[in-house]
Parts: C-alpha cells; sequence; structure tokens
C-alpha cells in the first residue's frame, strides 16, 4: 500500500487550499507536516491560518507544526527548516505551493505586485529548495513537488498577464533544473498542475467569484494526486510535468465526478493548458 506514514512533509502555503487538501491527504496515513504559511490570525476573505490547519491535521491523524514563514525571507525560511529537524528530525518532501496571482497586464502590474509573485512564486520555491535539499538527500524516498504548470511558449500564456505567467513558468524551470541537479542524489523534482480551475481562495476573490467557484474542482483532486506523486520510487520518477487527472488515472481512477463542486456543470479548463 501506498503511504506516506511517518514522512515529514515541509508545505509552503498549507493554512489553506491546495496545500492544505495535501496536508489532510498526508495526515490520513500519519505522516508529520511542517505547516509553513505566513498567516497565523484570521482573514475576513482568507480562511485558516497556521493554527487551524495544525488542528485540523492532527484531527485527521497526523502530527502538525505550524511555523510562520514567509517563504521570501531567507533567514525564515532556514529557520523553519532546522525547527522542522528538531522536531521530527527528518524532511523527506518538499511541497512548493505557496503562490501569488495577479492576472494583469504590463502596465497595470505594479513593481510592487511583480515583485510580491517573483518573491513567493520562484524565489520562495528557490530558498526552500536550498534549505531542504540537504536534509531531502537523507531520505529513503525524497520528493520536491511543485505547484507550476507544464512548460510552454505559447504566446497567448504570456500576453495577457505575463508578470504571473512568467513567474509560474519560472517555477517549472526551477523543477527542469532541480531534475538534472539532484538526479544522483535520488531526489524526484515534479511540478503538478490542475486541468480545471480548483475551488481556492484565488478563484472565490480574484476569478469570479461563486459561479467561477461552481465550475471548478475541489482541491482533493490535486491532494489525491500529489499523494500518488509522493509515494512513487524518487528514482523513478523526476522531471515530470504531471496534471492531476492524468495522475489519478494512472493510478485507476476513472470516476472524476466526485471532486466536481457543482456536478451538473462542466468545470473549466484551468491556465496554461488547452
Amino acid at each position: 500500500m501506498k503511504t506516506l506514514a511517518g514522512k515529514t512533509l515541509f508545505i509552503t502555503g498549507a493554512s489553506r487550499g491546495i496545500g492544505h487538501a495535501i496536508a489532510m491527504r498526508a495526515a490520513r496515513d500519519g505522516a508529520n507536516v511542517v505547516i509553513a504559511a505566513k498567516t497565523a490570525e484570521a482573514h475576513p476573505k482568507l480562511p485558516g491560518t497556521i493554527y487551524t490547519a495544525a488542528k485540523d491535521i492532527e484531527s485527521a491523524g497526523g502530527r502538525a507544526l505550524p511555523v510562520l514563514v514567509d517563504v521570501r525571507d531567507e533567514a525564515q525560511v532556514n529557520e523553519a527548516v532546522d525547527e522542522a529537524v528538531r522536531v521530527f528530525g527528518a524532511i523527506d518532501v518538499l511541497v512548493n505551493n505557496a503562490s501569488a496571482i495577479s492576472l494583469t497586464s504590463t502596465l497595470g502590474t505594479p513593481m510592487k505586485r511583480y515583485d510580491l509573485m517573483h518573491g513567493i512564486n520562484v524565489r520562495g520555491a528557490f530558498a526552500c529548495m536550498r534549505a531542504c535539499a540537504p536534509h531531502l538527500a537523507k531520505s529513503e524516498n525524497p520528493h520536491v513537488l511543485t505547484l507550476s504548470p507544464p512548460l510552454t511558449l505559447a504566446p497567448k500564456w504570456y500576453g495577457p498577464h505575463v508578470a504571473y505567467t512568467i513567474s509560474k513558468m519560472n517555477m517549472s524551470l526551477l523543477t527542469l533544473g532541480w531534475a538534472e541537479e539532484f538526479r544522483a542524489e535520488g531526489i524526484a523534482c515534479n511540478a503538478l498542475w490542475p486541468r480545471t480551475l480548483i475551488a481556492t481562495a484565488a478563484v472565490q476573490n480574484l476569478l469570479g467569484g461563486d459561479e467561477m467557484v461552481a465550475r471548478s474542482r475541489k482541491p482533493e483532486i490535486v491532494a489525491d494526486a500529489a499523494h500518488a506523486v509522493l509515494t512513487r520510487p524518487s528514482r523513478e520518477c523526476t522531471g515530470n510535468f504531471f496534471i492531476d487527472e492524468d495522475v489519478l488515472r494512472s493510478e485507476g481512477v476513472t470516476d472524476l465526478a466526485r471532486y466536481a463542486m457543482d456536478a451538473s456543470v462542466e468545470p473549466l479548463v484551468d491556465l496554461f493548458l488547452e
């Protein structure tokens, strides 16, 4: 049976959304989860904090370590990784989930927003990898999973919101580079992206509200796909740009309707996919 029991996962942005769903799936196996996120107090539009996520994880059967981290801050990342190793003794999995989004044109993107996206999406992922890699190298089945899309040079994905697009593509380029750099050490480095919109705060608050949420899938589809990837042999599974539903089909899952927010409508295909 594929399981993450006893494994330690360092998940960025795990206080809500996809990161929280991945954490909960691991918790049901009995995993240790480091919740590396920057929400310590409840936000009126963003449900969940590192502390509520910790309670959820422990209720599901896992062990949780909530750590207040801004992934743009190297010192905070390093301290969080050190604390994770002190508490759990190891890091077996890094999930680069934290992300900022702004679907704006060049003139519509203030430099502060540009810096935020590239600081969280690219710098944050890189900083976490630098801090976690020495510990991952000691694991029996180390994995790095980055929530970013398959690489593309199709102009239609760059023209409308180039700043956001290049930040996500840079996350994918990191995956491509890491897969090669850490191949000899057996650290699997893969990317995962949803086929459809996922019902997260970003969809609710930025991409169209309730109507778009209804045409989305639940975060659990990404979590189940992530679990399938993270339990594969690391030396046999690296350098891939996975799509959630393709991963599940390869695992024998044929009924995807249970992941729909509203089974009466067709879910919308996500950005960067045809």
